[in-house]
């Protein structure tokens, strides 16, 4: 059997200066390089999602409808519209080190990394089927969306997950700590570090 990193949305709109940032996300993301970089043979796939969204599109009310402002629960302001620069991973994150690479939000709201597809159209849990896979570290942003729901996900799929909380950046501190009592109560291992 075989192990996977899951590097969750490192993307320019989730970083300082994005649509949508998190503050500490391009150390984050510059932390996850090194981090690959320092150990190489510690996964056997790095597996990438972005967000991908579908332009000029509500994606499955992902977008609020024009005129209405977003409401940070349901739904967002605009970003990470395929094709665009703020979906494109932050320049921080060596892409190179990526060995699959995974789309999700086209059409939906697409928070976990469960919800994409690779460009060939296989999906994750196809992709890890066919790779063997039966643990999972996750890292990435935000702690308290992405990174929450695909961690949980994992879980629910029956993979051994670990979030390495030190290679994470969230929205906001309380719903990073209700987001990582949720996983340790998922039977999530939650780690400070690797």
């Amino acid at each position: 059997m075989a192990n996977a990193l899951f590097v969750i949305d490192v993307q320019n709109d989730f970083c300082e200066g994005g649509a949508l940032a998190c503050q500490g996300g391009a150390a984050v993301a510059a932390a996850i390089t090194e981090y690959l970089r320092a150990n190489p043979a510690a996964y056997n796939f790095v597996i990438a999602s972005r967000d991908w969204h579908t332009p000029n599109s509500l994606n499955g009310g992902h977008f609020p409808e024009s005129g209405v402002e977003p409401d940070f629960v349901n739904h967002w302001p605009l970003h990470c519209i395929a094709g665009e620069q703020g979906a494109e991973y932050h320049p921080n994150l060596d892409s190179s080190l990526i060995d699959f690479h995974i789309k999700k939000g086209q059409g939906s709201h697409g928070y976990s990394i469960f919800d994409g597809t690779t460009d060939a159209g296989e999906t994750l849990s196809e992709l890890l089927a066919r790779l063997e896979v039966n643990r999972v570290d996750v890292v990435g942003i935000a702690t308290d969306y992405c990174v929450r729901a695909s961690a949980l996900d994992a879980k629910q799929a029956g993979f051994e997950v670990r979030v390495i909380t030190s290679l994470t950046a969230g929205v906001a501190a309380q719903s990073i700590e209700r987001s990582i009592d949720e996983l340790v109560d998922a039977g999530v291992k939650v780690s400070a570090t690797a």
